[in-house]
This record gives C-alpha cells, structure tokens and sequence, in this order.
C-alpha cells in the first residue's frame, strides 16, 4: 500500500524518488485521507479565497506578531529566575502557538485540492444558505454550507464535508434527506438562498 502512495505521489506531482524528500511525503500523506478503493485522495478542499486568507494570515503572523513576540520572550527572560518566571513561560507559549498557528497554515496551503465555486442552479451548493425542518425535533432552522476551513456549527457555517453539508449538497427546496450522523434522521429542505464566496467568512482560527 505504501508503495502505491508513494507512486501515486510521484506521479501526482511531477516527482522522482530523488528529487523528492521523505518530509514531501509525509506532508502529502497527512493531508490526504484514502477513499473505499484504497487510494488517496485530497483531506481539504478549499477555494482560492481560502488559501488568500491563509496567505495573508502567514504573512502577517511573520513579518508583524513574531517580532513582536520575540522581543516580549527576550524581555521577560531578564525578569529572573526561568524556573519561576511566570511572564517568560507566558511568552514563549505564545510564540510556540504563532509558530505552530504558521506551520499548520502553510501545510494546509500545500497539501490542499483547490476547487471553484460552481453554479448550481436551483439545488443547495456551496456558501449557500439552507433552511431545514428537522422531523425529529420539528424545528426549522438556517445553516450555511462552507468549507472545512471556514467551519463554525455555533455560527450555523457548516462544513461541506460534514454528514449534513454532503447530504444537503445537490438537493432542492422540498426534497426530504436522510442524513447518517452517528443514527439517522430527516430533514426537509424548505429554503435555499443563494450565496458566493465573497471572503466575507473568516478562516477558523484553530
């Protein structure tokens, strides 16, 4: 199996086993998940807003916040002993999470499938506002179905690659879907307001 990744991965990306290095793979393979045949197949699919948002992110956690929290690393290292040093713990912490904020962002720029959004007519797509009726709970209410990236289920942003974001997915106002999420349930499409990826949408920030 690892042979046919590996040669799915040369392929894929115009590579020879020596122009390539063990870290290429293992990014590849982490942000890949394997489909019912075995092969590999993208993790994220996101647009390019989503990797601009991203971009622009790196950025600015680069040139502006890493200064400014190395210098606030090398000032509280003077305060006293590092055993006890509270306020030097606090700032090393916060610059581990930007370094490790920047990593994250940038193999998700690397490893990700990026996909446009297309017009789906009348039928749910993606950025697309979408009222249900849940049959269970008898209760209506508007989700909007985004990418993983821009995901926030308390804000009603729902990732397309959730069991309720693939299910909803194609589907028209008065359609009746089953959606598998652990057991499965039915909900009944009752409004469908067209949206775009206008940039509007922040990017998660974990």
């Amino acid at each position: 199996m690892m042979r046919e990744a590996l040669s799915r991965f040369y392929a894929e990306k115009s590579l020879t086993e020596k122009s390539c290095s063990p870290v290429d793979f293992v990014l590849y393979c982490v942000g890949n998940q394997r489909n019912r045949n075995g092969g590999i197949i993208m993790y994220d699919e996101l647009t390019e807003v989503d990797l601009q948002k991203m971009r622009e992110e790196i950025d600015y956690r680069t040139r502006v916040l890493r200064p400014q929290l190395i210098e606030e690393v090398q000032t509280t290292r003077a305060f006293g002993d590092l055993s006890e040093n509270y306020e030097y713990k606090c700032a090393k912490q916060a610059k581990n999470r930007n370094d490790s904020r920047i990593r994250y962002l940038e193999r998700m720029i690397r490893t990700a499938k990026v996909i446009s959004v297309k017009d789906t007519a009348d039928a749910v797509g993606l950025f697309d506002k979408v009222t249900i009726f849940h049959e269970l709970t008898k209760q209506e209410m508007t989700i909007r179905i985004v990418t993983t990236l821009r995901q926030d289920a308390l804000k009603g942003l729902i990732s397309k690659e959730s069991p309720v974001g693939k299910a909803l997915l194609g589907h028209k106002v008065g359609d009746r879907v089953a959606i598998e999420a652990g057991s499965k349930y039915f909900v009944e499409i009752r409004g469908i307001e067209k949206g775009e990826d206008d940039a509007s949408l922040e990017i998660s920030s974990y």
